[in-house]
């Protein structure tokens, strides 16, 4: 059982290379939400009360498992891994892309099916490009923020 579940209006970041943190926490200073950016070692963050570095441990998934064993529907998970995504939505949480796309009931079994069929793809094509995500723009870090706006007016209606 987890001994600190969230029951405020939360952020979490999945930290390891997302492109947003500085934009979070300025949302998330505007609504008065704690920001925890969960990451598999130190990295800085700013020294806000309302920000909270966890460095959990270096074992494969340690920082997902410790976002989805806490995510529940006090939270807003931002994350571009769409198995853990799956696994936050399935708790209830607000799942954001860092390209601002929401992560929802709906959307989340086509993208973990286009998830394994893009795997499977690069698996078997070897000494091929087969490509990887757009790189992240201007306009990623603009609908990013809209996104993430409007899910934490939401959130902060439903507290």
């Amino acid at each position: 059982m987890i001994q600190d579940l969230i029951s405020t209006p939360t952020i979490l970041i999945d930290a390891d290379a997302c492109p947003v943190k500085d934009e979070t926490y300025k949302v998330a200073e505007r609504f008065g939400f704690p920001v925890k950016v969960v990451a598999n070692a130190f990295m800085r963050v700013p020294r806000e009360d309302f920000i909270e570095l966890v460095v959990v441990s270096d074992k494969f998934d340690a920082a997902d498992d410790w976002i989805a064993e806490r995510a529940n529907a006090s939270c807003i998970v931002i994350t571009a891994d769409i198995l853990l995504a799956e696994r936050c939505v399935k708790n209830g949480s607000t799942v954001l892309a860092p390209n601002g796309k929401p992560f929802t009931e709906n959307s989340i079994g086509g993208q973990v099916a286009t998830r394994a069929i893009m795997s499977d793809l690069r698996a078997g094509a070897v000494g091929q490009n087969v490509g990887g995500p757009p790189p992240f723009s201007k306009a990623d870090r603009s609908r990013f923020l809209q996104a993430l706006d409007l899910a934490a007016t939401q959130l902060k209606r439903t507290a």
